[in-house]
């Protein structure tokens, strides 16, 4: 990393504060204000599925094609990847909370531009514009909404609040009900209108994301640690308030070297050269997703009206119990990614819901049944996949290092969604648009298929990060450099006080499994079964007989001295945790860990 970017060195306990915190009233803040996204984007892409048979009457105002709305829904998630490039990059260098803002006023300003469509080519442009914002908010909202909201219930939170695409589906779709109705609104005025609900809610999402502070964790990172201080001693005042009990004392620090940015190249070389097996699940994950998700809703109302009869102020109807059924998903299902596991629980949502999708497209093939048999088949598919789309946020925002969070989700969502996002429309508008059932089925079965790709990566490839903290899955960039500098000041330090160095062949690698830790130790041993199933003794005992040897030691100098990067997920600290536990190691009062043992 080139040195001109570099601010200095610190050692922070933000991240361990914010994940002890209590759940309060400051995260249902972060919930209402940030989660809201998805509901835009759930309102905006139903929308134009809603009002899709309308425009296409005579006496629409606009006189466009099936194709023409396929084409506009790709054209949206065009813009969508755009933005979401443009601005991930922006979030991570600027912060979560300027852009976050920026692009809620993007999306503001294109929805209302929306509503005076008077030509294709227009719609097409607005509806760019539109992607464009959403995709940006995606970027800025999944990383600060990870970084704010406590391990222990990261999953279901987050699959619940991507989730909530599906409220502002179902309230688009209950909207158009009324805007689509011809005997209270003229036939070219309502689907216009229709438009103006999503910049009324924006409305007061902005004022309500206005009380969001910026993420302290971007905030220590680029050089304001101050700042971070004053948030999380803001938040933790708060909740003392609140609920009239201390707050326990973080029980871990990290190291870090500041820098102002993180460059393109640099998120390449983390996910394509450190993480190349985590950045294949990530975009087999979206576009699995994205294919199946984009192609079906952009044109669910052409197949209930077109190949069902249903009339176009009633589509709205059946679109409203199939997103409710897609919000059900995430709410029932999420408490298992935190407890079950995320691999399992991901792996079964892409795979169950791509079996239901082939059932799906032979029904439909068949003409078994009417348009509520399909809408039945279509319920279970979806209450299934709505949980694995979700996770897909999830997973991209876990699994990479911190100062390129935002970029890597706007990199994967970009790709990912670009082959299955912008495939998916047109494919399906222009199978629906042909009225060949056989055609429409084989869409089905290819979403299915792209669907089962992604559940079989997550089988071989997913990251167990349930209750795991951020900086434990995929550990800082800037950690790492500032491991390199501690080694050296330490290093010159025990040199200068004439203190016993670490014998290099005592600082090799400490590989984690039973069994002792391979190194003599004048403390007492710990056995197997003195410790919990998640750690092993011979990480504990490793740990005891390091800081034996280099007390008193700091977290960041241990974690680099045994090489516990390689030791998985949360296992350094919790086999900190365990030692302390069993009274062989403490912290003195500066926080560093020394022996306990005279």
């Amino acid at each position: 990393m080139s040195k001109d970017v570099e601010l200095g060195t610190i050692t922070t306990d933000v991240p361990a504060r914010i994940d002890r915190l209590p759940w309060a009233r400051f995260h249902w803040m972060v919930v209402v204000g940030l989660g809201s996204v998805w509901i835009l984007d759930g309102l905006e892409v139903t929308m134009v599925g809603n009002v899709a048979a309308r425009m296409t009457e005579e006496g629409s105002g606009i006189s466009m094609t099936a194709g023409q709305i396929g084409t506009a829904g790709a054209i949206y998630v065009l813009g969508a990847c755009v933005g979401a490039i443009v601005f991930g990059q922006l979030t991570d260098r600027f912060g979560r909370r300027k852009l976050f803002l920026i692009t809620l006023v993007l999306y503001l300003v294109a929805t209302v531009a929306t509503a005076f469509s008077f030509s294709p080519w227009y719609f097409f442009l607005v509806r760019f514009l539109t992607g464009a914002g959403i995709g940006g908010e995606y970027a800025a909202v999944n990383s600060a909404i990870d970084e704010l909201i406590p391990a222990r219930v990261r999953g279901r939170i987050d699959l619940i609040i991507n989730g909530s695409y599906w409220l502002g589906a179902a309230g688009g779709a209950a909207t158009t009900l009324f805007f689509l109705n011809t005997d209270i609104l003229p036939q070219m005025i309502g689907w216009r209108l229709a438009f103006a609900v999503g910049a009324l809610l924006s409305i007061f999402v902005f004022v309500v994301r206005k009380n969001v502070p910026e993420s302290p964790r971007w905030l220590f990172i680029h050089g304001q640690q101050d700042e971070a201080e004053r948030i999380v001693e803001n938040i933790e005042t708060d909740i003392e308030e609140a609920t009239q009990d201390k707050l326990p004392a973080p029980d871990q620090t990290i190291t870090i070297r500041q820098r102002k940015t993180i460059s393109f190249a640099e998120l390449a070389r983390v996910a394509f050269k450190l993480y190349p097996r985590r950045a294949i699940l990530c975009l087999l994950l979206f576009v699995g997703q994205a294919f199946l998700y984009n192609g079906i809703t952009f044109n669910l109302g052409g197949i209930f009206n077109g190949f069902y009869g249903v009339a176009a102020a009633s589509v709205p109807i059946f679109i409203i119990l199939w997103s409710l059924s897609n919000f059900a998903g995430p709410v029932v299902l999420g408490r298992l990614f935190d407890t079950i596991g995320r691999k399992p629980m991901i792996a079964f949502s892409y795979l169950g819901s791509a079996v239901v999708a082939v059932v799906l497209a032979f029904v439909f093939n068949a003409g078994i049944g009417n348009a509520w048999v399909f809408l039945i088949i279509l319920v279970v598919c979806f209450f299934l996949a709505s949980s694995g789309a979700s996770a897909a946020y999830l997973t991209v925002s876990e699994i990479f290092p911190m100062e390129t969070r935002a970029l890597a989700i706007a990199f994967f969502y970009a790709i990912g969604t670009a082959v299955g996002g912008i495939a998916g429309p047109l494919l399906f508008g222009n199978m629906i648009e042909s009225g060949d059932r056989s055609l429409v089925a084989m869409a089905f079965c290819i979403g299915a298929g792209v669907m089962a790709l992604g559940g079989v990566a997550e089988i071989f490839l997913g990251v167990k990060a349930e209750g795991a903290n951020l900086e434990d899955i995929a550990r800082p960039l800037t950690a790492e450099d500032a491991d390199e500098a501690m080694d050296e000041v330490a290093s010159k330090k025990s040199s200068e006080a004439g203190e016993r160095k670490v014998p290099q062949s005592r600082r090799r690698r400490l590989r984690p499994g039973p069994g002792s830790a391979g190194m003599y130790s004048p403390w007492p041993s710990v056995s197997s079964r003195d410790v919990p199933p998640e750690v092993s003794a011979n990480e504990v005992q490793g740990i005891i007989d390091y800081v034996g040897a280099m007390q008193p030691v700091s977290e960041t100098e241990l974690y680099r001295a045994i090489g516990a990067r390689h030791w998985g997920p949360g296992r350094f600290h919790s086999s900190v945790r365990e030692a302390i536990r069993q009274g062989h190691i403490r912290r003195n009062r500066r926080g560093r860990l020394e022996s306990t043992a005279h």
